[in-house]
């Protein structure tokens, strides 16, 4: 073949693989045809086979071909072209045997002439190829083969094929070979390990083929060998970077949860877990650079590692600043706490990195149970969830899973993400507490209170307001409340302008916060029509100590607009009685705590009857108006009497009630009547 018609050949070929390669899914079969082609083409020089792989696997490397694709292509053209090869070597072997006894002499010089081209072929091909006798005895080897494994061809003809055993070799492939050498069958193909000389291992591709005399019987077993310990190398670099963590050389996220699935395979062991957060890692990383960072989670790897105390647990890293620290089928109660110990006392000493010499501890949540009691899930989550405990009560620390407070936080946090379909779906409506005039009884201002018909657990304010505020919801909440109420305001100033209450609304210091609030409240009073001097806003305290001065901005106009502003739970938070005077307010609401003081008439002490006539005096002398809560006793009420305190509320007067009790109330148009 000239070179033209080589490189002709060569570039069909290459195109036919290629396309075979690249459609889902491989088309390997066509891939073995090519490998076959090249052989039957008498491409068969030493090095002709290797250099073929190396250059497809670099083609398909750079293509992004995926590793198991790659390997499994390049098998299957090496496969194709041995087979083909081994092929020419039968039909050569078999032309022989043909030949008329007649011509003796002719088929002699072909013989010869074929042994030299076979013998050319073997000794020059870039395979290993070797002969060996039914006994098992090595009887002809290529170079290819020996320097394989670091003998000389001679050197080989001493050995058997079982002196080629590796303790590695899968019992199965002995067998395999056994049939072979009895006539079972008559080819193998396998993948090997054959020792090196040297000591090392050479990883390789096997096929094992019998070759029969005239009458049948097995005479000779052929062996091609492909030598595959770089492709097996990079398979094992390839699987060892699926399993670990490539900054810190730990268990990475899918290693740690096979070894937790295999923990919790046995459901009668135990299973404990130490889920380990680095305390204000982010600092570091914004003080210091990512470079530092990156150092101290090595360094920190390396003190989890010390921590294990024996063979069988392991430590992993989930991503960022987090690990865990698995320990299956605990000794005792106690090894899980005892671990989670020396983790704190690793992170106790500080880290040098760099010439910076710093402290970063440790906040460890800590799950221990046994097997068949929780899923893998249930318990990776119970430790993670201890671990945000460890953190909330102050870090460089841990905290044991409680599942009383783990299951009361699930309810919060499905609350919370109920809270918005609530809002569509009216769950929430609200009932008012009138507050009345101590001097006449009437009924000067309604409070409105939001209530939650959860349709299973029926909630009290307590416990989903906070938890509005807390996770972003209280906006839209507080807008509906303030709708709600305005809208029921203007129906009993419809009814009767002279005598319609105030309505009072709570508002909460993150909706104050919020830039837009103030528009809100206005664009809901011009919605519902109703008269600004209608309005009363209860804020506590918390409102007035913020950092900026928008919240009190925003307070001002609304009371330049004529809103009333009221300091509610005044005397539960910081009391400062310097800044009555500087802030927009019209009424002081007294605590609950500072009326139980005088709930019955032989358990009031003088000093409480001093703090009340106090702060009613200081709140009348800067003109504000006061509101007692929780007002229960008819004692209680004649002592708010007595002290000039100008209005109160609480259960000895009228519960909170439904819109309509509510409007039935106000038209009894009489003062009304402490029940």
């Amino acid at each position: 073949m000239s070179g033209t018609e080589a490189r002709l050949l060569l570039t069909r070929l290459g195109r036919e693989l290629l396309a075979a390669v690249t459609v889902e899914p491989p088309a390997l079969a066509r891939v073995e045809r090519v490998g076959a082609e090249l052989a039957r083409a008498h491409f068969v020089g030493e090095e002709v086979l290797g250099r073929s792989l190396d250059v497809l696997g670099a083609r398909f490397a750079s293509m992004g071909v995926p590793v198991s694709r790659m390997t499994a292509a390049l098998g299957a053209f090496a496969n194709g072209y041995l087979r083909a090869f081994r092929s020419w070597l039968l039909s050569e072997q078999e032309s022989v045997r043909a030949a008329d006894m007649a011509a003796r002499a002719a088929i002699e010089r072909r013989l010869r002439a074929s042994e030299a081209r076979m013998r050319g072929v073997f000794a020059q091909a870039g395979v290993g190829t070797g002969l060996s006798d039914m006994t098992g005895r090595i009887i002809e080897v290529n170079a290819a083969f020996a320097e394989m494994l670091g003998y000389r061809p001679e050197e080989m003809y001493a050995l058997s094929v079982t002196d080629l055993a590796h303790p590695d070799d899968d019992p199965g492939m002995w067998e395999l070979y056994g049939a072979v050498m009895r006539g079972e069958c008559d080819s193998v193909r396998l993948e090997k390990a054959y020792p090196h000389r040297d000591g090392h291992t050479v990883w390789t591709n096997l096929n094992v083929s019998l070759i029969r005399d005239e009458h049948g019987a097995p005479q000779y077993t052929l062996v091609l060998v492909e030598d595959i310990s770089e492709q097996r190398a990079l398979q094992e670099r390839l699987r060892y970077r699926a399993h670990h963590d490539q900054l810190t050389g730990l268990a990475n996220r899918s290693r740690f949860f096979d070894a937790l699935s295999a923990a919790f395979a046995d459901h009668t062991s135990g299973v404990g877990l130490c889920y380990v957060d680095l305390d204000h890692f982010k600092t570091v990383n914004d003080s210091f650079g990512h470079a530092v960072g990156d150092e101290l989670l090595t360094l920190a790897a390396d003190r989890l590692q010390g921590c294990l105390t024996r063979p069988g647990q392991l430590v992993a890293r989930m991503g960022g600043d987090e690990f865990v620290v698995l320990i299956p089928d605990p000794v005792d109660q106690g090894e899980v706490a005892r671990i989670a110990d020396a983790v704190l006392a690793a992170f106790a000493e500080p880290f040098e990195i760099n010439g910076h010499r710093m402290r970063v501890g440790a906040s460890v949540g800590v799950m221990a149970e046994r097997a068949d009691r929780a899923s893998a899930d249930e318990f990776l989550q119970a430790a993670d969830t201890s671990m945000y405990w460890a953190k909330a009560a102050g870090r460089g620390r841990w905290a044991e899973f409680d599942p009383a407070r783990g299951r009361r936080e699930h309810v919060r946090a499905e609350l919370s993400a109920a809270i918005p379909e609530a809002l569509s779906g009216g769950q929430f409506f609200l009932h008012y507490q009138p507050i009345v005039e101590l001097a006449g009884g009437r009924i000067g201002a309604v409070e409105a209170l939001v209530r939650w018909q959860h349709p299973e657990l029926g909630l009290s304010p307590a416990e989903f307001i906070d938890l509005a505020e807390d996770d972003g919801h209280i906006g839209a909440l507080g807008a509906y409340v303030l709708e709600q109420a305005c809208r029921a305001a203007r129906r009993w100033f419809d009814r009767n302008p002279d005598q319609a209450p105030v309505i009072s609304v709570n508002v909460s210091a993150t909706e104050v916060a919020d830039p837009a609030w103030l528009t809100r409240v206005l664009r809901i009073l011009a919605a519902t029509g109703l008269p600004a001097d209608r309005l009363q806003l209860e804020l506590t305290e918390r409102v007035f100590m913020a950092a900026d001065d928008g919240p009190l901005t925003a307070l001002r106009t609304l009371a330049a607009a004529g809103v009333r502003i009221a300091l509610d739970d005044f005397g539960t938070g910081y009391s400062n009685l310097a800044y009555l005077g500087r802030l927009p307010l019209r009424v002081v609401k007294l605590a609950g705590p500072f009326i139980e003081g005088i709930e019955l008439c032989e358990s009031v002490s003088a000093t409480d009857i001093v703090v009340l006539e106090t702060i009613i005096g200081l709140a009348h002398t800067l003109g504000l108006t006061v509101t007692a809560e929780c007002v229960e006793t008819p004692f209680q009420a004649e002592q708010l009497r007595a002290l000039r305190c100008d209005s109160a509320q609480g259960w000895h007067f009228h519960r909170p009630m439904p819109e309509e009790r509510a409007s039935a109330l106000l038209e009894q148009a009489t003062p009304a009547d402490p029940r």
